[in-house]
């Protein structure tokens, strides 16, 4: 089955309506998000929707640590496999993977950088180890007590 003679206009007003990745919400104001791999904002919208455009570029945490960025091939249609992933390690610095996040996506679809670029930051951010919280400083009395029982 070949989709080259069909827009990708068409595609979305066919499937805006209902989809597999349509998630509805009626509590927010019937607010809609999308779960596609391929969306970066997570925002049901014709400018994000991977499925929908012939371009587009998903980002997602790596197994091991690090973001993996996937860029959709046009002429992959019928051929999810032969998308063009892209793994930035964890053992690079933070600068660095978003630098080459930007590079890459800026030749690519140039719309979607500044959101490609906040969905690793904040991947990034979500991998990082948790600091123990400090023990609470005694203030006031309680410290003078404490330090007069020491």
């Amino acid at each position: 089955m070949s989709l080259s003679n069909v827009s990708a206009d068409l595609i979305w007003e066919i499937t805006r309506p209902n989809n597999s990745y349509l998630v509805k919400r009626k509590s927010g104001g019937g607010v809609q998000f999308s779960r596609d791999p391929l969306n970066l904002t997570n925002k049901h919208s014709r400018k994000y929707a991977g499925f929908a455009n012939d371009k587009a570029v998903g980002v997602v945490s790596g197994e091991k640590g690090g973001v993996v960025v996937t860029t959709k091939k046009a002429g992959s249609i019928t051929k999810p496999s032969a998308r063009y992933t892209v793994a930035f390690g964890a053992n690079k610095t933070a600068r660095k993977t978003y630098k080459a996040i930007a590079r890459q996506v800026a030749g690519y679809r140039s719309d979607l950088l500044k959101a490609a670029v906040a969905r690793a930051s904040s991947i990034r951010r979500s991998q990082r180890a948790v600091k123990p919280e400090p023990a609470q400083k005694l203030r006031g009395n309680a410290a003078k007590k404490a330090a007069a029982s020491a």
